[in-house]
This record gives structure tokens, sequence and C-alpha cells, in this order.
């Protein structure tokens, strides 16, 4: 099994490699937390609608969709979701999991000014250092005025998350940012509005402790991170 290669559309035959073991892989990596990717996923997914907001009815995409985990979610809760993903396997298979979204994987043809939303989930880690400023300026483009991008990262500063990554196979080029670094790099791109919430806090073990995750977002010790920022109007 070769390491996921790095978030590069130049990269697209090792990603379609990847693309039939992904959720096996992820699911065996994950146990420790008692949890499978679906949970994971549906976190991210009210995490987004607390801060959309209700009714929130702009067309979202989902960069770096990857096999769909979590846009077969986001087709739940929106009404114009798309996904992009540079490995046409994974493509196929994200259409499978959300047929009511519309997918590419040609980067050229998702659409400039017009997402309300993009998020960017667990991508950024495994795009070289080098590359980010480039790419979030990209996606940048793919936002309508006003619109928000939404990148959720893993939080190295936890060291459960250090752990679970240096451990898995498809992580093997992974650099994980600080948040810090996100922060830095979304006001670069020209995004305002910068905040950041840390989130996933608590394994299935201690289940009844979630309830209180939310007023938990300012603690740093997060397994994960949402980062949100806003194109100006």
């Amino acid at each position: 099994m070769s390491a996921r290669p790095s978030f590069d559309p130049q990269n697209q035959a090792e990603f379609d490699a990847v693309a039939g073991d992904y959720d096996r892989i992820h699911r065996e990596n994950i146990k420790l937390s008692g949890e499978d990717p679906e949970y994971f996923a549906r976190y991210k997914l009210e995490v987004l609608k607390r801060i959309l907001g209700e009714g929130f009815s702009s067309p979202v995409l989902d960069f770096g969709c990857g096999i769909g985990n979590l846009t077969k979610f986001l087709v739940e809760a929106f009404p114009v979701v798309h996904g992009y993903d540079p490995s046409s396997e994974s493509v196929k298979m994200a259409k499978e999991r959300a047929s009511a979204a519309a997918f590419t994987f040609d980067e050229d043809e998702v659409r400039a000014g017009y997402f309300g939303a993009i998020v960017i989930a667990n991508v950024l880690h495994h795009v070289p250092p080098a590359d980010r400023e480039a790419l979030l300026a990209r996606v940048v483009t793919k936002l309508a005025p006003g619109g928000k991008l939404v990148v959720f990262e893993h939080n190295p500063w936890n060291p459960l998350t250090r752990k679970v990554v240096s451990e898995c196979a498809f992580d093997a080029d992974a650099v994980l940012l600080p948040p810090t670094e996100i922060q830095s790099r979304m006001k670069v791109a020209g995004l305002t509005n910068v905040t950041t919430k840390y989130i996933v806090f608590f394994p299935r073990a201690l289940a009844a402790l979630r309830g209180i995750e939310p007023g938990l977002s300012w603690l740093p010790i997060g397994a994960q991170v949402a980062i949100t920022a806003e194109r100006a109007s």
C-alpha cells in the first residue's frame, strides 16, 4: 500500500490508486476514537451548519472531496452542492455516495465567483507547504463575494492527533499545519473575518460529555480545528 500522494492534480494516477482502499484504511486508523468516518463527517456538517446559519441556500463546494465521505452529508443539508477532487476514481466513488451533487476532477471546471461556501476538509496537510499559498489563492477565486471558506484540519497541538496521523498509511506525506499558519495564509489570500474553533474533544468512551463541546471551541486541545474566513463583498 503506497502513501497517499500530495494534493496535486498532476498526481491523479496516484490518487486513483488509493481510492478503493481509502475507506477501509481510514476506519482502521481512527478506531482508537471508537467512531467511524461517518461520525466525523456528520460532526463537520453540524459545525458547518452553525457557521453558515439556518436556511443557508447558496452553492457549497467540497474542495478535495475524495470519495465523498463529507459530500454525502452536505447534500442532506444544502440545496446546491458541488464536489471537486483531482482523482477521477475518487470522484467516481463520490458520485455513487452523493448522486445529488455535481462533481468534477478538473479544477478548471469549478466555477469562479460562484460558491457561497467552500469547505476544505483535511486536505491542506497533503499540500506541500510551498504550494499552499497558491492553492488557497485559487480557491478564493471560486468564492462569490461575501462567500465563506471553511478549513477543517488536524490540530497538531493534540498529541493523539499526531499519533493517529503518524500511523496512517495515506498520511505518510502529511505536514500538519498549526492553526496560526492557516489563519495567516487565509489573510494573505485576501480573506477577512478569520475565526477559529477547536472541535472533536471526546472519544466515544466519553460520549456523555460531547454536549459541551461547542462551548469548548476556544480550547486549543481539540483533535481538529475549523477556521473560517470571508471573501470581501
